[in-house]
């Protein structure tokens, strides 16, 4: 039986998704800015993105904590039964 393991992302996939971010961002961000209109509108678009990207970070965040719990969970539950397994021994009678 083997221990599970945390799943690790590598630099690169890291910096595509930073990346990937910081462009959406910038570019919602300029289109509000030049979009032709009434500055109330392109106020509630820039809010309404405002509120979006804090929303996802959070949601990451999230769901981040939520993935290395069961990690920790089924480390701990898997570190219980090889104590279990070590301190068993099959030859001592079951006591009542």
């Amino acid at each position: 039986m083997t221990t599970p393991t945390a799943p690790r992302n590598t630099s690169a996939f890291f910096l595509q998704a930073a990346v990937a971010f910081g462009l959406a961002l910038i570019t919602m961000v300029v289109g509000i800015y030049f979009m032709p209109g009434d500055p109330w509108v392109r106020a509630f678009l820039a809010l309404g993105t405002l509120f979006l990207t804090s929303s996802s970070l959070t949601l990451a965040k999230v769901v981040r904590d939520s993935q290395e719990e069961q990690y920790v969970v089924a480390r701990l539950d898997r570190a219980r039964l090889d104590k279990i397994l070590a301190d068993h021994d099959p030859f001592t009678p079951p006591t009542v």
